[in-house]
């Protein structure tokens, strides 16, 4: 059973999600909250699978909701979705290097909407290839000073390969056949670089590729 928190101050967006997940038989929403801070209280309480944070909210933002439950040892299983209005904008990017694996418009479809958060629930990135395009060309063209140096030097070099294929948008399927290996392989070789790296998941480590150096735009 996937477990979800709910966590945005619009009682008609929580309601509206709510009906999609409630007709879910593999799904089960835990709780609600109405700003990031009852999201917060409410995350270490049920210890959810999937929180579906709102970007803008009072008393507590969704970046900052983020960030505290990526730093919390507590809630290391909680996966963090940022729910939006506009897309990939500047609050999505910082959600993102605060720790979440994704994002959804709110407009999405339910189809869609669901399969996300099953996604989400498997530990998988909700980061497509065109989404990553998008944030590399808009937000790192610039890498900044790495802060990850010393945990680069523990990658080996096929490490090192899967994540410059995981900071290009591919799959594990797709890692696996540019690598010419299986995809359990390719999964094992990206599992082990977010450890080394420290990534909470997939979203967190192309952030990670970038800002070190190990990739930059021109390579994607």
């Amino acid at each position: 059973m996937i477990r979800v928190l709910l966590v945005d101050d619009q009682p008609l967006i929580r309601s509206g999600f709510r009906a999609l997940l409630d007709l879910e038989d593999d799904i089960e929403v835990v709780a609600e909250a109405s700003n990031g801070q009852e999201g917060l209280e409410l995350a270490r309480a049920h210890l959810p699978d999937i929180a579906l944070v709102d970007i803008q909210m009072p008393v507590l933002d969704g970046i900052e909701t983020t960030r505290r439950i990526a730093a919390d040892p507590a809630l290391t299983g909680v996966h963090v979705v940022i729910l939006t209005n506009y897309g990939l904008d500047e609050y999505v990017f910082n959600a993102l290097r605060a720790g979440a694996a994704g994002f959804l418009v709110k407009d999405i479809v339910p189809e869609d909407f669901l399969h996300a958060v099953r996604v989400a629930a498997r530990g998988d990135s909700l980061l497509a290839p065109s989404i990553t395009r998008k944030l590399i060309n808009r937000y790192v063209s610039q890498p900044l000073p790495s802060t990850t140096g010393p945990a680069l030097e523990e990658l080996t070099s096929r490490e090192r390969e899967a994540v410059v294929l995981v900071a290009q948008g591919l799959s594990n399927d797709e890692i696996a056949a540019r690598m010419v290996i299986s995809p359990l392989t390719a999964k094992t070789h990206v599992n082990r670089a977010m450890t080394k790296l420290h990534a909470r998941d997939r979203a967190q480590l192309v952030i990670l590729a970038y800002e070190s150096g190990l990739v930059t735009p021109r390579n994607s």
